[in-house]
């Protein structure tokens, strides 16, 4: 990756890819501030969305010029889209945030520390294999005694914020870690209802690879066949929120491929077409939600690409599996009750609310389990600070963010957080420090129906193992004595 990724001038007219006057409904009503992520923590308009839009206006009025400044009051922006939702006149800040970001690309807009960083991020990060290089070297680091020593005495402070924020969000990595254990065709495990594709994600396979695995026992319990094939790579949800657009056109072009070459007449995935991809990482959906325009018109997966909280939802959890449905245990080890639910909270990620408007599914979801109740934050709707690379290249803003959520997120007294992407998992056990769990919601289900044990919901909530059978079946805490 490099800036040539961007062939346009930053002098050119940011908007004039944008419908005429895109930024003209802003009447600075002042709405969009309190939901602001960046304005909440540094307090200036012109980290605001009513501010960075009165700068995009004077760019194309030729008032101002993209210079450094511009640069960093662009950068500080999450992209979380709240104040699109928040906006009572429907100007699409979303719009305007992705037609201004290619332009920040260009050299000597950010200092060459900067560039150099970010280059770094984009090239190993959006490649599985290439982060699990680097990870292999930090494998015995993960989760030992020197790190918690190093953490302690805050040595790595040395090593500078950037580096810091790294170490931080480094979990304990386990062996599943480092290679894909799925096969390309897995058989639904009742009769089948549907055949499905399965997006497993760059980042979330190698540092979280349990959600996949408890994403892929729930289709199959729901009667679902599952497709994974087994090159594929990055959908570019990385790199299309840095505005980093031919990187992002080449690894959606190559997903898509990846599918199209695992399905048909002797080949891995079988030969009857999919009717939906799924996603389980709401940044990934979001922006595999935009293959259309990001594809220019080009060939797509020819199904919809559907988040699988709103698929299961929409097709509806199968008797069987409903039936399979325990109870889970408080961290006491005592099971939940009519007298004392397991309280959860759900986390709402940013490009699941506001990039795709899904707020009820993964609650439905959840709330079948017997005797978990859910507890909503005040905030709900408040950015975490992780926005895919920003808590490494805005660390002291990202931290900020991250420590008022936590706080928002333990006032509920919630016993388990249910988080549906990746990079806010990682952000919100950062400040959590292991106090509670943090659980894809796919995760939970698998747990309480018996099929895959998540390490974080085993660790908080000591489960050891599955007992039993059918309505026999229970989860066991751990043996004392």
């Amino acid at each position: 990756m490099t800036s040539a990724d961007v062939t346009s001038k930053p002098t050119d007219n940011i908007l004039s890819s944008l419908p005429a006057g895109a930024a003209d409904p802003c009447v600075h009503c002042g709405f969009c501030l309190p939901t602001c992520a960046s304005y909440r923590v540094l307090g200036s308009e012109m980290d605001s969305p009513r501010g960075r839009i009165h700068i995009l206006k004077a760019i194309e009025n030729g008032e101002l010029e993209i210079d450094a400044t511009v640069t960093g009051h662009f950068d500080t922006c999450l992209g979380c889209f709240a104040c699109v939702s928040a906006c009572p006149s429907g100007v699409r800040y979303d719009q305007l945030i992705e037609a201004t970001r290619p332009k920040l690309n260009q050299t000597g807009l950010r200092a060459p520390c900067q560039n150099l960083f970010r280059q770094l991020l984009l090239l190993i990060l959006p490649y599985p294999q290439r982060l699990r290089t680097v990870l292999q070297s930090l494998r015995i680091y993960a989760g030992s005694p020197l790190q918690n020593l190093i953490r302690r005495y805050e040595l790595i402070n040395l090593l500078g914020p950037q580096l810091k924020a790294m170490e931080a969000l480094l979990p304990e990595l386990s062996p599943s870690s480092f290679r894909d254990e799925h096969k390309v065709l897995n058989p639904a495990n009742v009769p089948r209802r549907g055949r499905v594709g399965l997006v497993l994600g760059c980042v979330q396979r190698c540092f979280d690879p349990g959600v996949n695995q408890a994403t892929l026992e729930v289709l199959k319990a729901n009667g679902f066949e599952v497709v994974v094939p087994s090159d594929q790579g990055c959908c570019g949800a990385v790199t299309h929120h840095q505005g980093q657009l031919k990187q992002t056109h080449d690894f959606a072009e190559k997903l898509v491929r990846s599918f199209a070459l695992a399905i048909g007449p002797g080949r891995p995935g079988g030969n009857e077409p999919l009717e939906a991809v799924l996603v389980t990482a709401s940044g990934c959906g979001h922006t595999m939600k935009a293959y259309d325009a990001l594809l220019d018109g080009s060939s797509n997966f020819g199904v919809p690409v559907m988040d699988v909280h709103e698929f299961l939802i929409e097709r509806g959890l199968s008797k069987t599996f409903l039936g399979s449905l325990q109870p889970m245990l408080h961290p006491d080890g005592k099971p939940a009750s009519i007298d004392a639910p397991l309280a959860v909270t759900y986390h709402d990620a940013c490009h699941m609310i506001h990039g795709q408007g899904i707020t009820s599914q993964p609650r439905q979801l959840l709330q079948t389990i017997p005797h978990l109740f859910l507890r909503e934050a005040t905030e709900a709707n408040l950015c975490c600070g992780s926005a895919g690379i920003y808590n490494l290249v805005q660390p002291e803003e990202a931290a900020e963010l991250g420590r008022i959520k936590v706080a928002e997120l333990r006032k509920t007294s919630a016993e388990l957080i249910a988080s549906a992407n990746i990079g806010c998992s990682l952000q919100l056990r950062r400040h959590l420090d292991g106090d509670v769990a943090v659980a894809h919601p796919m995760e939970i289900l698998a747990c309480s129906a018996g099929l895959h044990q998540s390490p974080s919901i085993q660790k908080s909530l000591r489960i050891t193992k599955v007992a039993g059978e059918g309505d026999n079946r229970q989860l066991l805490p751990p043996a004392i004595g």
